[in-house]
């Protein structure tokens, strides 16, 4: 027990998908069922209306998810849903958060989303189904992926569904000010660096990523499908980039820094370097 603790400390806050569940994570789903339209939803029994709200908007997650990771799902996606709040907690260590992908990769969604944050089933389906798609194929966590990279490009394949909290006119701010994603900091199995890291809250901190991702799948969308190919047949992040690019990250991406506008924008989200989630 004391060692689920420790970790559970660690990685609290440290963004969905890298969500730390205890061990409760890994009992059986067999309390939920599946639905009768749509047997890739399963259902905590007597919540079969907001399990039919997800499947209708299931097909078009997917297919945005598979045309932003240039690949198909490893296997067909499975999605867990919550009616209760003592559903999600039985699975999900952090129970405020609206969806998860837990360690085992099982996406769960909250009954949030099926009341006073109903607006943002669609796009956090998208968000949770870009880590589970990765995590099908190189685990749910993997330490060579930096945490900037692993939210910033779920947030990107979401059009920023999971970075709604902070507006761009906000992280540039952050940046004028120094705070920036940390672009040399790299993970090792046992340290991950998280927005602290970078002194940078954890809303600036998604959408800090999802603009560095966006950016550099903009300058040049061949090389960044390289990339995500690559890291998804589980190629060291780094080796890779360097592969492709023939920089480090931090070389390369310091053209999205240089391009951050000296004054505040005239309107506070107006549209800015990132590139659209689907190519």
């Amino acid at each position: 027990m004391k060692r689920w603790t420790l970790i559970a400390a660690m990685f609290l806050l440290s963004g969905c998908a890298l969500t730390v569940s205890d061990p409760r994570a890994l009992k059986s789903m067999d309390s939920f069922v599946p639905l009768a339209s749509d047997p890739r939803v399963w259902v905590e029994p007597g919540y079969e209306d907001y399990g039919e709200r997800v499947a209708e908007a299931l097909p078009a997650a997917i297919e945005q998810v598979e045309a932003a990771h240039y690949l198909p799902f490893a296997r067909p996606p499975r999605v867990y849903v919550c009616g209760s709040d003592a559903c999600f907690k039985r699975y999900v260590l952090t129970p405020k958060l609206s969806a998860a992908v837990v360690p085992d990769n099982r996406l769960v969604l909250s009954p949030n989303l099926n009341g006073k944050e109903s607006h943002r089933l669609p796009s956090l389906l998208i968000h949770e189904l870009a880590h589970l798609h990765l995590g099908q194929r190189i685990g749910h966590y993997h330490s060579t992926m930096p945490l900037w990279f692993h939210e910033g490009w779920a947030s990107l394949t979401a059009d920023g569904g999971g970075a709604e909290y902070a507006t761009d006119a906000q992280a540039f701010a952050a940046i004028r000010a120094g705070h920036r994603v940390d672009l040399i900091a790299r993970d090792t199995p046992s340290r991950r660096h998280r927005a602290g890291a970078s002194r940078l809250n954890i809303y600036e901190f998604y959408r800090q990523s999802m603009l560095l991702v966006g950016w550099l799948k903009a300058q040049d969308e061949a090389r960044f499908r390289d990339l995500v190919l690559a890291v998804q047949d589980n190629a060291d992040f780094e080796i890779a980039f360097w592969n492709i690019y023939g920089q480090a990250p931090a070389t390369r991406l310091a053209g999205f820094f240089d391009g951050v506008p000296s004054e505040p924008a005239l309107h506070d989200n107006e549209p800015i370097q990132a590139a659209p989630s689907t190519p």
